[in-house]
């Protein structure tokens, strides 16, 4: 066997790990005992489990040493395979939408989970709106993040991330509302709104808790505010 055919040999078996420990733990629940610049340590039973953190998850968690939390997970193995070297490693985030927007972030070419990791130190929704307006030197400014790696993220990522703009502190009910406002969101920027014009135009419709039944409504109360 050549040394290319047994690269990717072990490529492909490396994936086929990777994929499957992505399916083991999606979330964990226990006490938080210890927290530092890089991670958390949560008491689960009898046994303490390290979960690796972005900073901007980190901050939400600085008062709630020794309480009870929750963290959706990712897993993946870092190491070099073909040494044989792969540990088992735990990526903790607030919510569901967290941890979507990091592994969407992961699947940009030069980036990967410890870059990722560094580099979200900003609130989801803000990071996201930076690559729907393809605003280069704002995402430049991210650790580990310089402009070329940023116009790689805004190419492969631009078109996704209308609902991580989205996200705002006030909780929607559920997640076909959500879905809602996401497409009229979408509908806004087909017809020429900049995306920050039309989460601006969004934002004040889901604020004014009217109830909206279907994207249509949204859609007209968006106008009935136009018009003043």
């Amino acid at each position: 066997m050549t040394s290319s055919t047994q690269y990717r040999g072990t490529a492909a078996f490396t994936t086929k790990l990777l994929n499957k420990v992505n399916t083991l733990i999606t979330r964990i629940t226990g006490t938080l005992v210890g927290l530092n610049e890089s991670c958390a340590t949560l008491r689960v039973g009898g046994m303490e489990y390290e979960v690796l953190l972005p900073d901007l998850v980190r901050r939400q968690l600085q008062a709630k040493l020794n309480d009870e939390i929750s963290l959706r997970t990712i897993e993946y193995l870092e190491g070099n395979p073909q040494q044989g070297r792969l540990i088992p490693r735990m990526v903790g985030f607030a919510s569901d939408a967290e941890r979507e927007f990091f592994d969407l972030f992961c699947s940009v070419d030069g980036v990967g989970v410890r870059k990722a990791l560094r580099a979200m130190i900003r609130p989801v929704p803000e990071v996201a709106e930076a690559i729907e307006e393809r605003d280069i030197k704002q995402l430049s400014t991210l650790p580990g993040v310089g402009p070329a790696v940023a116009e790689r993220i805004v190419a492969k990522l631009r078109r996704k991330m209308a609902k991580f703009a989205l996200m705002v502190a006030t909780d929607v009910p559920d997640s076909a509302d959500r879905d809602m406002f996401v497409e009229a969101y979408e509908a806004l920027v087909s017809v020429g709104h900049s995306p920050q014009d039309a989460r601006s135009r969004i934002d004040t419709v889901r604020e004014s808790k009217k109830k909206c039944k279907s994207v249509e409504d949204i859609l007209a109360q968006v106008y009935q505010n136009q018009r003043g």
